[in-house]
């Protein structure tokens, strides 16, 4: 046994000991009282001996509750057919016996063993001769502690059960939020590589694409085309190492990695999408002014899949990205006239848009997918510059249906 137990038990044990030998002398107390106030001298020394048997068998208390509690309930109605006075004092050890069964035991239980103990003992005071008149202290007196002990017991079951459930709810809500936050994040990484990966390889595809096409017809135009691929995939290399890298920070100081990338980007975006066949257009309204990493990163990657799902499913055609800059908002907008479908198989569900509409809803903002009415695409976005948006967030466009990406 460790010095440290060994100091807890001696702790207990000395505790226990001033505990029994402090009731023993309140019980005493009540017997001197009894032998100082009763006619006709009740015995002294068989009321202590019943009293310290009492106080002795407290010691068993927490192991054998209702045993102790039976021993305790016949010392004191022995001792009260000996004709000494039942007060407070004397029934100090009944007393902490019912707290200790009302304690440990079930509600019903506790008040059962309660109310046989309060029956001994209004039936050892109707002994006393000299009490008959005087019943309200020979019968309701001893009638009203015991009841009092075991409401105090109950009281303190009670309120050690709301604890440890209130603890144990806790601690369920910190295992639940903790699972939250990995869900999150799990979502979070997700949404980057799925943008990087579909971005990037969408790119590249169409660059390999449009270079194929231009080998025999003009191949110097091909080979720069090949050259800018080259720059599509290396930059690909980069985001995914930025990414990846965010499941390594406990262990991978490097800070090498790449800053996560802003609207400052657009213009190496433009040019990649000009690579594969799309010509983008920007035009900004308002003032620009520096916005958070998060929300900036947001933006980004809102126009990035957007001009993706162009480059994938709308064939040879043109993009308008649209940057308005207020003085609450950051409104945009890309939009796209379809000029032909691409000769492919269509494409299976994915998770564009979705993730597009998540990343607007998580910054606070609202976001619209949908055909234009006059022919092609449109995407539009509204982000907050400084929190929420207030009132409830708008729902899609009519007609379109937001559970499959284009």
């Amino acid at each position: 046994m460790s010095t440290l137990w060994q100091r807890r038990v001696a702790s207990r044990r000395t505790t226990e000991a001033l505990t029994l030998t402090l009731l023993f002398a309140i019980a005493l107390s009540g017997c001197f009282l009894s032998f100082g106030v009763m006619p006709g001298r009740p015995p002294m020394w068989a009321g202590v001996a019943l009293s310290a048997l009492a106080c002795a068998a407290l010691a068993r208390r927490r192991r054998y509750p209702f045993r102790v509690l039976a021993v305790t309930t016949l010392c004191v109605v022995a001792v009260s057919a000996l004709g000494h006075l039942v007060t407070a004092m004397l029934m100090s050890p009944l007393m902490v016996a019912q707290y200790s069964v009302s304690l440990r035991a079930e509600r019903r239980s506790g008040w059962y063993a309660a109310l046989v103990a309060t029956a001994a003992l209004v039936a050892s005071g109707l002994f006393h001769d000299e009490l008959r008149d005087q019943w309200l202290i020979g019968l309701v007196n001893p009638a009203a502690w015991v009841p009092l002990s075991a409401a105090f017991g109950g009281y303190v079951r009670v309120r050690r059960e709301y604890a440890a459930a209130r603890t144990e709810h806790i601690a369920r809500e910190r295992e639940e939020e903790a699972r939250h936050r990995v869900v999150q994040e799990r979502m979070r990484i997700a949404r980057e590589l799925h943008d990087v990966v579909a971005h990037h390889l969408t790119l590249a595809h169409a660059q390999a694409g449009v270079a194929a096409h231009l080998a025999r017809t003009d191949p110097e135009q091909a080979h720069g085309i090949m050259d800018r691929l080259s720059d599509t995939t290396a930059a690909a290399l980069r985001e995914l190492k930025s990414t990846v890298g965010l499941l390594r920070q406990d262990t991978d100081t490097d800070d090498g990695l790449a800053p996560a990338p802003g609207l400052a980007r657009l213009p190496d975006l433009v040019a990649a999408c000009a690579a594969a066949d799309l010509k983008v257009t920007v035009s900004t309204e308002g003032e620009p002014r520096p916005l958070p990493p998060g929300l900036d990163l947001t933006a980004y990657r809102i126009v990035q899949e957007s001009l993706t799902n162009v480059t994938k499913h709308a064939g040879p055609a043109t993009a308008e990205v649209r940057l308005a800059h207020g003085a609450r908002f950051l409104t945009l907008t890309v939009t796209n006239d379809t000029a032909g479908p691409r000769p492919a198989p269509p494409p299976a569900p994915g998770f564009g848009l979705l993730g597009m509409r998540e990343r607007a809803l998580a910054a606070g903002g609202t976001f619209h997918a949908g055909p234009r009415a006059g022919g092609g695409f449109e995407v539009a976005c509204t982000l907050p510059l400084h929190g929420p948006l207030p009132g409830p967030l708008p729902g899609p466009l009519p007609g379109h249906d937001e559970s499959t990406a284009r």
